[in-house]
Order: C-alpha cells, then sequence, then structure tokens
C-alpha cells in the first residue's frame, strides 16, 4: 500500500479504517476483521463513543500476533471541550487509555471550535466557547507540548480552512503536519489542497464516499448521491471497479489519504483493493469536473443562534 511520507520518516498509509458512526457492538468485529485483512491505519476520535472498543481489538489483534504496534497507525482526535492547553495532556492520556496503546501516530485538534470544559455537546449557545476567550493558537501550544512528551508522534488539524491553517502554522514552534478535512470529487477544494502543500501539510479525505450512512438528522432531503453520480458510475464500469473504489482511486492517487468507515466484510475488502484501481488522467480530470462546493458535514451544529460560530466564520467563505 502507498504511504504518505513525514519529515522524519514515519509512513502512514494512504487507506485507513474509519471508525465514526461505527456502532459499539460492530466497530469491534470490524477492526478486528479489518487488521486481520491488511488493514494498517485506524482513524478514531473519543467523541465517536467507540475508543475503547477499537482499544480492545487491536489489543486483541497484536497478542494474536496478527501484527505489531509499531506496524499499526493511529489517529485521534482532541475534542472541543478540551481546548484548553492545560487540558490537552489529560485529554490525550484518556484516549491512549481507552485504545490501550502508550502513544499515538497522530493527534488531531478535531474542530476549529471551542466548548466550555464540562461541556461534552452543547444544547444551548452558553456551551461554546470564542476563539477570542480560547485562541487556536493557545489550543496548539498545547499540543506541541504532547509532542514533546513523545505521546503523539505527530500532531495536525482537522476541519481547518486555509486560512486557519495558515494562521495556526504561523505562530507555531512545530507546524500542523496534517489537515483531515471532508473531500470528495464533490468538493475537492483545490484552494485547501494548494495551502497544505504550501505548507508542507498532508492532507486527509474523511467522507470521500459521500457519508451516505449519516444520520437522518444530518442529511438534506433532496441532497445529491455521490456514488450514484453517472460520471462516477461509468468511470466504475470502464475501469472494473466500484463507484467507492473510483472514489477513493481519486484522493489515493494524488497522494491524498482516505478513510472510509464501513463494518461490513465486503466492503472494507472492495475498500481496501481500491489502492490497486489505476485511474487515467482524463478519468482524473473528470472527477475533478465534478466539484460543486458542497459539504455533507456543513458544521451547521455548531451555528446555533446566538452561539459564537457561524457557517461563514466556521469555513471562512462567504456565507450561502
Amino acid at each position: 500500500m502507498s504511504t504518505i511520507r513525514f519529515a522524519n520518516g514515519d509512513e502512514m498509509p494512504l487507506l485507513g479504517l474509519g471508525t465514526w458512526k461505527s456502532k459499539p457492538g460492530e466497530v469491534y468485529e470490524a477492526v478486528k476483521l479489518a487488521l486481520e485483512m491488511g488493514y494498517r491505519h485506524l482513524d478514531c476520535a473519543p467523541i465517536y463513543g467507540n475508543e475503547r472498543e477499537v482499544g480492545q481489538a487491536v489489543a486483541e489483534a497484536i497478542a494474536a500476533g496478527v501484527l505489531t504496534r509499531e506496524e499499526l497507525w493511529i489517529t485521534s482526535k482532541l475534542w472541543n471541550n478540551a481546548h484548553a492547553p492545560e487540558d490537552v495532556l489529560p485529554a490525550l492520556e484518556r484516549t491512549l487509555q481507552d485504545l490501550q496503546t502508550p502513544y499515538l501516530d497522530l493527534w488531531l485538534i478535531h474542530w476549529p471550535v471551542a466548548f466550555k470544559p464540562e461541556v461534552v455537546f452543547p444544547e444551548t449557545p452558553d456551551g461554546f466557547l470564542s476563539l477570542e476567550a480560547q485562541p487556536l493558537g493557545a489550543t496548539w501550544k498545547g499540543m506541541e507540548v504532547v509532542l514533546k512528551a513523545g505521546l503523539a508522534r505527530h500532531i495536525g488539524v482537522s476541519n481547518m480552512s486555509p486560512t486557519k491553517l495558515r494562521a495556526i502554522a504561523a505562530s507555531a514552534t512545530h507546524p500542523p503536519e496534517m489537515n483531515q478535512v471532508e473531500r470528495h470529487p464533490y468538493l475537492a477544494q483545490p484552494e485547501l489542497v494548494a495551502c497544505a502543500r504550501e505548507l508542507g501539510c498532508h492532507l486527509t479525505a474523511y467522507s470521500p464516499l459521500g457519508s451516505p450512512d449519516r444520520p437522518p438528522g444530518l442529511k438534506a432531503a433532496d441532497e445529491p448521491v455521490l456514488l450514484e453520480d453517472p460520471a462516477v458510475v461509468a468511470i466504475a464500469q470502464q475501469r472494473g471497479g466500484s463507484p467507492a473504489q473510483v472514489l477513493l482511486a481519486w484522493s489515493l492517487q494524488r497522494g491524498i489519504a482516505a478513510i472510509p468507515k464501513s463494518v461490513n466484510a465486503t466492503r472494507l475488502r472492495q475498500n481496501l483493493d481500491a489502492c490497486a484501481l489505476q485511474l487515467s488522467p482524463e478519468d482524473l480530470g473528470a472527477l475533478d469536473q465534478l466539484d460543486r462546493h458542497r459539504r455533507y458535514v456543513s458544521g451547521d451544529l455548531w451555528a446555533m443562534p446566538g452561539a459564537p460560530y457561524n457557517l461563514a466564520s466556521l469555513w471562512d467563505e462567504p456565507a450561502g
């Protein structure tokens, strides 16, 4: 499998297993099966509510000799209620305990959104902290502390616009090495890709298949289904692959990691096999033309009336 190489020589497999939306009781079996198939990159987060199961599956796979810890890349994320610099290390220590690992390969700031420490998920605007009250630059200093301590081998961000990525990098001692963002042919984000490359920051694409299994409350009634796009389906038929494999190959061939989620054995195998699917330059160009700047994960959960966030400020883009 192709990898992303970091400045210190560490390599992250381009294809990983996402665990967002994997239900308790399912994620354990999915992770064990994925590791047996050959997956060596897991993407996790405490807010997904399943890191203990992931950790148990990993520990059992290591004990059974399926792989060693050194052969596995584990990413997790700092939740929004632990942005105070002094809260970053304790949050990471809880994740390490749940995942049963002495270190993370990659630790990310999950969102450029801050909550009060006692709030897991705000129900009212009072649960938020503005970025003026809790600046991302200060949170980043806490991230650098855990890097220096060796508890995370690499640090980065998630859901950051080019504006926010540049701002963090400008004041950082150790600039972000990764930005994990929603990315697929309907949301190609060429400006962000160019910005990341300019800054020497790698990219990981979440929801690379258009997140068709999102909860109904996060879906629009008339949203387009990426996996059913005629151009995607046509290329899949021409290349002897599935639409999902085409969408994954679109990222992987550009050196952008992708972390599709699945708990289904057949789809786990198909997603892994996407690493071998080769798209032509014409295929890649046709998929590039599908860009409609369509976010499936809009961020509107953080834009409730009275909160210090709105979609324009979250993504640093004009409203609408």
